[in-house]
This record gives structure tokens, C-alpha cells and sequence, in this order.
């Protein structure tokens, strides 16, 4: 296939299960899809693709990055994961959102003015049938229920959910009073300005009571054999895809300085394998964090390039990250720090395990 010759949708869709597989035998932890319902993206029922996946890998967790669930129905959203779980047992997870698009809304015949409550209820829905009992329930925005039991019930019992977040407080004090984790999608900035939402969960719990989950982090890059190739390569296609969003939104056109400047300070992890990795590494010592999942294509990407970035990032990115997260830890002093990092203004995070994901975005060319 020549660069510039655009995939089917459905090869689109097959693609992504074959990145997928090469992921699982590289040793990435997680692979996620998201769910769109619009012509620049080719997954509008992503748990259908992670079957695929799930039957063709053997050690990943599959799940959604994130799972629109203002605009779905909860029973039906519970049953279709647990489904996947009974076809990767106890590899299926799910990330809750209200979505960075609101194309599901309209198609679905959900009213945006009820943008808050549509979420606010359903998610209180669903973490009710996360226990897999007879949920008693009402509420404004869907029929009630009286002791439905849902089936097919786990063989682990509960599927394992996050709270996908864009940075509003307010979600991220929900996701505390449901003792859910969060994932932060932080796709701009510099990720240290997470830090009060990070505080802010934690506080949240304990005036809850509820657990305080290790929370993980979601930021887009790219990844190629040098720093060079991977931004001149990117460059025009994130611009592509920036712009059409941002011609629908009102943003200006990205520019090729704030592109570089995002790389250097902000929440670009693109370059080399060496450069992401050391990226990554100090951007999860900042936070906190126990995952880091990387949106590794922006636009449409071409195939061999997208394969390159998935071999990369399993083979060098992810040993280097974690070997840099353990050197991190067991530091002592702040020059230690900085020989590691190339700073020391972070202190080691609490011990626990960690895993680098992979969510995929549009294949489409």
C-alpha cells in the first residue's frame, strides 16, 4: 500500500486489531479503543473490536478509552463487558466517559441540555450493577428497575471501571464518592498542573470513605527511531486531524512552534524511544500516577509507521520506563534524582505496580 491511499473502514478496523496483537506479544500491559460516532474515526462499537483482539491475545487487558456512557444504556454496557470478560477472563476493564465529542448524543436522541444528568445517573446505574446482585433503581433518565438481575454475571465478579477525566474538579470529586479510579486525559500543558486534581481525589476519598485508587494518566505522542523523524513525520498529520477538530470548535490553526513547544513542555511525548521513555517517566513521578497510557497515533497515520511506534514502544520504551521508574525509587538523595530524571523536584511515589497502555485513535490511511 503507498503512503496516501485511504483504508476501508473496515480495514481500518482490522488494522487495529493486527496493532493490537503485536502490542500483546510485545509486552504492553493494556490496549484500549475509544467509541466515535463520526467520519474521521472508524470505532463506534468498540467492545466488538476488543473481542477480536481479546481472542487473538493472551496476556493484555483490553478495554475502552472511554466507553460514552451518557449517551448508552448502563444495562447494556455492563452485559456487553462482561460478555468480553467470559472471552478474556479477567482482562477486561472499562473507562466511563462523557466523551471529548458529542455526536452520540443527537444519533441516540439524548438532549445535550441534559449533558450532566445523563452522566450523573447512568454512572450511578452502573456502578450499582458492578456488584452483579438485583439492582432496585429509578431515576429521570431511563426506565426503573426492580430487582433486575443482569446476566452474564463475571467469573471474577466485577469488572474492573475507571472515570475517564478531562480536568474538571467536579468529576473528579464523583469519582471519589463511587471509590472508582480516574484516568486523567491530560492532552495539552504541562502534566504537573494535574497535581491538585491528583490531591484533590485523594482528600475527596477520605472525606468519602471510600478506596484511594492509584490513578493513571493519558496523553498522546508518537514514537520513531529518532527525535527528528518522529516530529516531522507527525507534524503534519496531528495538524490535520487538530485542525478539522478545531475548525468545528473555533480554535486557530496549529501552528509548527506551539507543535514544538508542546514536545519540549508539555504533553507531546513524541521522539525517540530514550526521549519518551524519560518523558514519560518524569511526568508519572510528578503525579503520582500508576499507568500511563499512551495515545500513540494523531490523525491518519500511515500503517508502517503506526506498527513501527507499537514495536518501539513495547520493546525499548516500556523497559526503559520502568527501569527508570525503579531507579527513581530507590534514589536517596536529590543529585541521585537528577541523574535519573534530569531533575530533582519529584519525590519517588508510593510503591505499587505499573503498567504502560496503548489506546489507539484513527487508522485511516
Amino acid at each position: 500500500m503507498t503512503v496516501g491511499e485511504r483504508l476501508s473502514y473496515g480495514g481500518a478496523i482490522r488494522q487495529v486489531v493486527e496493532e493490537a496483537v503485536l502490542a500483546d506479544r510485545l509486552g504492553v500491559d493494556v490496549f484500549t479503543v475509544g467509541e466515535h460516532h463520526r467520519s474521521d474515526y472508524a470505532i463506534s462499537a468498540p467492545e466488538i473490536v476488543l473481542s477480536a483482539v481479546a481472542s487473538r491475545s493472551t496476556r493484555m487487558r483490553v478495554g475502552t478509552g472511554v466507553t460514552v456512557l451518557s449517551s448508552d444504556d448502563p444495562v447494556r454496557v455492563h452485559q456487553r463487558f462482561a460478555t468480553l470478560d467470559a472471552i478474556a477472563p479477567g482482562r477486561t476493564e472499562v473507562i466511563l466517559g462523557r466523551g471529548s465529542f458529542t455526536e452520540s448524543f443527537a444519533l441516540f436522541g439524548y438532549d445535550l441540555a441534559n449533558y450532566e444528568q445523563l452522566f450523573e445517573e447512568k454512572l450511578d446505574l452502573f456502578v450499582k450493577l458492578l456488584d452483579e446482585k438485583p439492582v432496585t433503581w429509578s431515576g429521570q433518565t431511563r426506565a426503573a428497575l426492580t430487582e433486575a438481575d443482569i446476566y452474564p454475571k463475571t467469573e471474577s465478579g466485577r469488572i474492573p471501571t475507571w472515570i475517564g477525566v478531562g480536568g474538571t474538579p467536579n468529576s473528579i470529586v464523583r469519582a471519589a464518592r463511587y471509590g472508582l479510579p480516574v484516568m486523567l486525559a491530560i492532552i495539552g500543558g504541562d502534566p504537573a498542573r494535574f497535581v491538585p486534581y491528583v490531591d484533590l481525589y485523594e482528600r475527596a476519598s477520605q472525606q468519602f470513605g471510600t478506596p484511594s485508587h492509584a490513578l493513571g494518566m493519558h496523553s498522546p505522542g508518537f514514537i520513531a527511531d529518532t527525535d527528528a523523524d518522529a516530529a516531522e513525520f507527525l507534524f503534519p498529520h496531528y495538524k490535520a486531524n487538530r485542525d478539522k477538530v478545531g475548525r468545528e470548535r473555533g480554535w486557530p490553526p496549529v501552528r509548527r512552534e506551539a507543535f514544538d513547544a508542546e514536545i519540549a513542555h508539555g504533553s507531546l511525548y513524541v521522539g525517540s524511544p530514550e526521549t519518551v521513555a524519560h518523558k514519560i517517566a518524569r511526568a508519572v513521578e510528578a503525579l503520582g500516577v500508576r499507568r500511563f497510557d499512551l495515545i500513540y497515533t494523531a490523525g491518519p497515520i500511515p500503517t508502517s509507521a503506526r506498527l513501527r511506534a507499537v514495536e518501539l514502544y513495547g520493546k525499548e520504551v516500556i523497559p526503559m520506563v520502568k527501569e527508570l521508574l525503579g531507579k527513581v525509587r530507590r534514589a536517596r538523595t536529590s543529585r541521585e534524582l537528577h541523574k535519573v530524571v534530569g531533575s530533582a523536584s519529584w519525590a519517588p511515589a508510593r510503591s505499587a505496580p505499573f503498567w504502560l497502555a496503548l489506546p489507539w485513535q484513527p487508522a485511516t490511511r
